[in-house]
């Protein structure tokens, strides 16, 4: 019996042993799994794209890193942004997006709001703190409280915007030749809201700037583009949209359902971002909203944020992005379109981004002009920027 209890002791040990290795090593395992960038040899740069990309302005309008543990301050062996990465590949603006509920598979098509959420395993997986393990809106503090501590770390490389001003101190910096990054906040979908307007309030002073009403569900504010059918604006999403108007925020509709997104037109007056997308007449995928509702949100004089992915371009090499961004610019014009990479938001690419300088090289081969470039790198989204920040 004794020694059957020594045997017993010693396998605990051993699954405990386990159980601790799984818990450092599976969050690593499970993200090389989701943010793959696909084997390429170098993508050939010529001297004159070269030239030309030192010399943007780039930002883009969404990527998920906060997501994933890893210290965004140093560069790493997986995934698709850090702040080294960001850094090389000369981006000076990312929109850092918080998920908060996202559906196993990620179903472009339809999602009931019970489906089992992705974000909560991910959460006790990664050994979040246990008041994000229930709570949509505290996934959404704990996020943004990861991009403090990495601008804690990043040793002045990181400097998170939350106003005009800092704005103006970060384009002063970078005309100074200072390699930094402007961080800003976002969220994909109001989820966190938890139906609950006082909680825009607590997501605002943690630094959130953006807000996207949807995600892949259906929630309090309206309809997905995924969910259950084409629903519009709620009572209670007219209220949430009227408090990010009156705020300075910046209203997001990607993921929104058509019809949310036209009863959005229909009470606002601002620019409107779609953050990450690509275009229907390019990529004819339910994920792309109809090009007529682009056009309309382009009117506004907001963006459309053109992604990295295969389920929005149907090819995520550089110059099947730049041929996006090419009917992009035909279909809505060059004042409205930008870059929306969802890099590390569970999809493949075809580079990271610190081989952004084959983007720019794919949009000079597709015809672009040096101006349509500059527009699309990130002088459309400065201009946004400037217009809701306060």
């Amino acid at each position: 019996m004794r020694k059957f209890g020594k045997w017993l002791g010693r396998l605990l040990i051993l699954a405990a042993i386990a159980v601790i290795a799984g818990l450092i090593f599976l969050p690593g395992y499970l993200e090389k799994n989701r943010n793959l960038v696909a084997e390429h040899a170098p993508y050939p740069i010529s001297p004159e794209a070269a030239k030309l990309h030192n010399d943007l302005l780039i930002g883009d309008w969404h990527a998920d890193p906060l997501l994933w543990n890893r210290d965004l301050s140093k560069r790493g062996d997986r995934g698709h942004v850090d702040i080294p990465r960001l850094i090389e590949g000369n981006v000076a603006l990312q929109m850092f997006t918080a998920v908060t509920k996202s559906p196993a598979g990620q179903n472009y098509d339809h999602n009931d709001t019970d489906a089992m959420d992705n974000i909560t395993l991910l959460a006790l997986v990664q050994m979040w703190p246990p008041r994000t393990w229930g709570s949509l809106y505290q996934r959404a503090l704990y996020q943004a409280e990861k991009l403090h501590r990495v601008q804690a770390r990043s040793e002045g490389r990181l400097r998170i915007i939350r106003t005009e001003a800092d704005l103006d101190a970060l384009m002063a910096l970078k005309l100074a030749g200072v390699p930094v990054v402007g961080g800003l906040l976002g969220i994909e979908g109001a989820h966190p809201l938890e139906g609950d307007l006082s909680n825009l309030q607590g997501l605002q002073n943690a630094g959130y700037r953006m807000v996207a009403l949807q995600h892949f569900f259906d929630n309090e504010l309206g309809g997905s583009l995924h969910g259950s059918g084409n629903a519009g604006l709620t009572d209670f999403g007219r209220k949430v949209v009227q408090a990010v108007v009156d705020r300075g925020l910046i209203l997001d509709v990607a993921h929104s359902s058509p019809q949310l997104a036209r009863d959005v037109l229909r009470m606002t007056d601002i620019p409107l971002v779609v953050s990450h997308t690509g275009i229907y007449k390019n990529c004819e995928v339910k994920r792309n909203f109809p090009d007529d509702l682009m056009q309309e949100i382009a009117a506004t004089g907001g963006v459309i944020g053109i992604g990295y992915w295969a389920d929005v371009t149907c090819d995520d090499s550089p110059a099947g992005v730049a041929e996006t961004i090419k009917t992009a610019i035909e279909m809505v014009g060059e004042d409205a379109v930008s870059l929306g990479s969802d890099f590390d938001g569970s999809v493949q690419t075809s580079f990271d981004t610190s081989e952004l300088a084959a983007l720019t090289q794919a949009m000079m081969d597709a015809g672009l002009t040096e101006g349509q470039i500059r527009k699309v790198a990130g002088e459309n989204m400065l201009r946004v920027l400037r217009a809701r920040l306060e």
